[in-house]
């Protein structure tokens, strides 16, 4: 069936969500920032292995880096483009309305929680890559992984942050459910090199995410989101980074 894998890894988040936030009620208000720490940092180290699988290489023993002029102009060029066109007000002013909404008015974490548990399970290459696999060959397998990790990943956050995270999977249904409708038109343009670009650049995008979960809100991830279409992009460019 196609578009199970989208259904699946939707339904995950609802389910992590709903444990999440029963889970977070046995825990005092200390205890909750304490988690919401731990899951910041566990984010922060995968970021960094994907970002330095995508940086670093190994020739003769030694251990070299490239890939950073790519993430300097991605990055650089990305956010002015994200900036000018407000993407981060535009996640927090669904934020409201799904706050408005669903009769949660009064958490006041409900929008940063949904902003930010949005951003932890859209950004990244398994999203593309298994939506696409999902609607050419029908295989899930690879949303079907997205989805384990997510799960884990919606319960830590949902406990710490509140149940504003449980929406993510709006944007998640939305997200991998579009690229599985249009894989076929999409698919040609994700290279192998545009996976890797892809990959990297989403990597240190969800590093940020960790950053404002464990630092607080310092850095409008949403409005890096552009670099992402960048580095597809630049893998089409006719020098390598």
């Amino acid at each position: 069936m196609t578009g199970l894998g989208t259904i699946i890894n939707s339904g995950s988040i609802i389910a992590g969500g709903l444990i999440g936030h029963f889970a977070g009620k046995l825990f005092k208000d200390e205890q909750q920032k304490a988690l919401n720490k731990a899951c910041g940092i566990s984010v922060l180290f995968i970021a960094i292995a994907g970002a330095m699988e995508g940086m670093l290489k190994i020739e003769s023993a030694k251990v070299s880096s490239g890939k950073s002029m790519l993430v300097v102009l991605c990055l650089a060029v990305g956010t002015i483009i994200g900036e000018l066109m407000g993407i981060e007000k535009g996640f927090e002013r669904l934020g409201e309305w799904l706050k408005e909404k669903t009769g949660n008015s009064s958490d006041t974490d409900f929008v940063n929680a949904f902003v930010t548990a949005s951003l932890t399970v859209c950004i990244g290459a398994m999203a593309i890559v298994g939506a696409i696999q999902d609607g050419i060959l029908n295989d899930y397998s690879t949303l079907m992984v997205k989805s384990v990790l997510d799960f884990i990943i919606i319960v830590v956050m949902t406990s710490s942050m509140g149940k504003g995270c449980v929406f993510s999977a709006i944007p998640v249904f939305v997200f991998e459910g579009t690229i599985t409708v249009l894989a076929r038109l999409v698919s040609p343009i994700m290279t192998e090199t545009a996976i890797l670009y892809l990959s990297l650049i989403g990597s240190i995008l969800i590093f940020c995410v960790g950053l404002n979960l464990v630092w607080g809100k310092i850095i409008r991830v949403a409005n890096m989101l552009p670099a992402v279409l960048l580095a597809i992009l630049a893998a089409y460019l006719p020098w390598n980074f």
